[in-house]
């Protein structure tokens, strides 16, 4: 390998010691950008959010406002209207879920409370029946009876763990509620100003980069909206589709709940790969409570729809939209989860959708050159 200069040498020093660096102190680094990550979560919630608002508000302004006439007026309280009207069809589909599970769990526990003796005659007759031993049996009847008093005991001795916990778990809550604030209001300036936006960032661009790097970037920006605005379209049919097609199975096998189900299959489905599996756990402990057969028959079905909904609708409805295989779909999904939890979880799909998309590009571009270049020594050796 020939260098031609000595910027090429120190070039290719500076990538190995960067590499080296990367290498040694990858767990500090890691740390470095978890904590970089936490402090702009709500930032980038809040552009998550733009990007969900800005496909319904084009929605509307497009769709349902399209046919009026434009006005002076018109036109200064078409975004406030329309941003308005995505932010209240968010909150009141937050709040039918909210509405449909909560009452749903509250009963679902009252129900388990109260048949909770039935629960322990089942499970002392299938002890009976699989001939285990009178000791274990004993043991299991003692503990089904004294299930609340456990429970009380517990919590009396282990009062200041309790205690802990749960101001953990509150200050935990305090810190994502105050987060989504943040979030939400930083993409309400977004969607209010995007077009200001737009053309500031044009102008500091053309201010300090070549004709050429700008087009790039901006083509790069139009290539990312087009991927998270496919993506966010994509997911929300597909997750429409599970909830609904779980719906109708759940009615045909007489699951407990099944609006509620349908619903909180649907939401989670939301989540790229594993959110369906979310779903199931929290819908299964809710059926449980009610109906442990009718669990396990809820487990079997959703195992076999989610077969056919990954493999088959899923790659169709999402895979094409974005344009990413199904093999690095999981892949981006397992790794956005490991840094960055739910939020990573749906950023990762169109980010790396996006990625493969550039890399694609310049392959081509590369191929494409690379046989120019071939046409050309072939026609000159001749």
């Amino acid at each position: 390998m020939k260098f031609k200069s000595r910027k090429d040498i120190l070039i290719i020093i500076t990538y190995i010691a960067i590499i080296i660096f990367t290498l040694v102190n990858f767990e500090k680094i890691l740390s470095v950008l978890g904590k970089i990550f936490d402090i702009l979560s709500p930032f980038i919630f809040g552009i998550i959010l733009a990007f969900v608002l800005n496909i319904l508000i084009n929605f509307i302004e497009n769709r349902v406002f399209g046919k009026v006439k434009p006005g002076k007026v018109w036109k200064k309280i078409k975004r406030p209207i329309s941003l308005t009207s995505s932010l209240l069809a968010i909150l009141v589909m937050l709040c039918l879920i909210i509405n449909l599970l909560i009452p749903q769990l509250r009963n679902s526990v009252v129900l388990f409370t109260d048949t909770l003796p039935e629960y322990k005659d089942d499970v002392i007759n299938i002890m009976n029946k699989f001939n285990v031993e009178e000791k274990t049996v004993d043991k299991v009847t003692d503990y089904l009876d004294n299930f609340d008093k456990a429970i009380t005991d517990y919590i009396k001795d282990n009062s200041k763990d309790v205690i802990t916990v749960t101001t953990e778990v509150a200050t935990s809550v305090v810190k994502i509620i105050s987060k989504a604030i943040i979030g939400i209001v930083f993409a309400i300036y977004v969607i209010a100003q995007k077009e200001n936006l737009v053309r500031q960032f044009n102008k500091l661009m053309n201010a300090y980069f070549k004709p050429k790097t700008v087009s790039k970037v901006n083509n790069v920006a139009k290539m990312a909206n087009k991927t998270f605005s496919n993506f966010v379209t994509g997911q929300c049919i597909e997750a429409v589709i599970f909830g609904g097609v779980s719906f109708i199975g759940l009615l045909i096998f007489g699951i407990p709940y099944a609006p509620t189900v349908a619903v909180l299959l649907g939401f989670t489905a939301l989540i790229p790969v594993f959110g369906a599996f979310i779903g199931t756990i929290l819908s299964a402990l809710l059926i449980c409570m009610v109906n442990p057969v009718k669990a396990v028959i809820f487990i079997a079905f959703i195992i076999i729809w989610q077969q056919i909904e990954t493999n088959v609708i899923y790659p169709k409805v999402v895979g094409k939209s974005i344009g990413l295989p199904g093999m690095w779909v999981l892949l981006s999904v397992t790794v956005g989860a490991s840094v960055a939890g739910i939020l990573g979880m749906l950023i990762a799909t169109p980010l790396c959708s996006l990625l493969y998309a550039l890399f694609s590009e310049e392959v081509n571009a590369r191929i494409r050159e690379n046989k120019i270049v071939s046409k050309v020594e072939e026609k000159t050796s001749t």
